[in-house]
């Protein structure tokens, strides 16, 4: 039986987008035995490890992103960041970052300083927030931010890099995404981020997407 008070752990996503000349989303599917959203279409992302406070963004964020990503939040939006690059790098093998060298290497990030980039916020936007329901196997408040391919420090296309948390590598046209299985609450942000997407314009507000007890509710990040 899962309890229904499992600690939450920050996490940070990155959707990855292109246009070419439809618009198309980086998805990945989680492996079959997973504990968590098994079998699963996803974007590349996961927790926020404590070491990710600890590395600086060569290029800061935008101070509205910065702000919005503070709201509510014990974790420095940097870190929040820097775990959603992280993480698509274990996960995808793509590089977002700028050209920079690297004075300490921290642990984990030891292949990822080979390319010659460190994390970098130009470019990105927050575009979705939501902590999963209680009763699940874990729980997560998880930020999903969204950047243009264009962004990479490396080719979008290549995966030989990527870790074994996600199988199935794929740019999915947008249009079609929603119909792959997915988690609900990919579906939503599938919904969200499409005029985005389109139009290149960032959000007005940031839905938050928060659960007190059993009760759901949608809050707004200005």
């Amino acid at each position: 039986m899962v309890k229904a008070d499992l600690p939450i752990r920050d996490a940070a996503s990155i959707i990855l987008f292109r246009n070419d000349p439809e618009p198309t989303v980086l998805m990945g599917r989680r492996p079959k035995k997973a504990a968590f959203m098994p079998d699963l279409y996803v974007f590349p992302g996961g927790a926020v490890d404590s070491g990710d406070s600890m590395i600086s963004l060569v290029q800061p964020l935008r101070p509205p992103i910065r702000r919005r990503l503070a709201d509510r939040s014990a974790v420095p939006p940097e870190a929040i960041v820097v775990a959603a690059i992280r993480e698509l790098w274990e996960e995808t093998g793509l590089v977002l970052g700028a050209q920079a060298r690297w004075t300490d290497i921290p642990e984990g990030w030891s292949t990822y300083a080979e390319t010659g980039n460190r994390p970098s916020g130009a470019g990105l936007e927050f575009a979705f927030r939501a902590i999963t329901p209680p009763g699940r196997s874990r729980r997560f408040d998880a930020r999903f931010l969204i950047a243009n391919a264009k962004l990479l420090a490396s080719d979008a296309d290549d995966f030989s890099k990527a870790g074994d948390e996600l199988t199935d590598l794929a740019w999915v046209p947008l249009s079609d995404a929603k119909h792959l299985p997915v988690p609900f609450i990919t579906q939503i942000v599938l919904a969200q981020i499409a005029p985005l997407v389109v139009s290149g314009e960032p959000p007005a507000q940031v839905p938050f997407f928060a659960h007190r007890q059993e009760d759901r509710f949608v809050d707004y990040i200005d």
